[in-house]
């Protein structure tokens, strides 16, 4: 019997031959993994939302411009109404918040929200829409089956790098030059 590794506060890098449109070109932080399942948001699409936008529906006005002009991402097909606040550890503490690193938090309760509001919050945070989930034994017959790549987190590929760059940023972590990658794989 082999014993279970996380792989939580890692990246997966959504390989070229991935053709789910859910998850093609994607790279997804992997928040939560264990014997049950995996859990992660996607880091490189956007939602149809701004922050303003999504801020006002919740009844938050009179927000920064550029804190409103912040794109929302779609975290994943699931629970596409759920929202998800990653962030820095720098304020808070929030009602709900999950730590995912020692520089990565995820909050799923409305007060991180107020405190962006209020201009409160903390210095680096990220707003997701939905999130990507597994299965038991679902991620490992995907990573058998080369769908990812996987490589530790890092926190300025999340907050830092431009959306359009996170997944370029991502595999270069590895030390791939992403267009070296193929769309197919083989078996020895």
């Amino acid at each position: 019997m082999h014993a279970h590794v996380s792989l939580a506060n890692q990246f997966l890098i959504a390989m070229p031959g991935l053709d789910d449109p859910n998850f093609s070109g994607a790279v997804t932080l992997l928040c939560h993994h264990s014997t049950e399942g995996a859990m992660g948001l996607l880091l490189n699409r956007a939602s149809d939302f701004t922050l303003g936008e999504l801020m006002a529906q919740m009844g938050f006005h009179d927000i920064d411009s550029s804190l409103a002009s912040r794109p929302v991402l779609s975290g994943g097909p699931v629970e596409p109404e759920r929202g998800f606040v990653l962030h820095s550890p720098d304020a808070g503490p929030f009602e709900s918040s999950f730590t995912i690193s020692e520089q990565i938090q995820l909050t799923t309760s409305r007060d991180v929200l107020e405190a962006l509001a209020h201009g409160e919050g903390p210095r680096h945070a990220l707003i997701a829409l939905g999130y990507a989930g597994w299965s038991a034994q679902q991620l490992e017959a995907e990573l058998q089956q080369h769908a990812w790549l996987s490589v530790d987190a890092d926190a300025k590929v999340v907050f830092e790098v431009p959306l359009e760059q996170r997944w370029n940023a991502a595999t270069r972590l590895i030390g791939i030059d992403p267009s070296a990658l193929s769309s197919y794989s083989g078996h020895a």
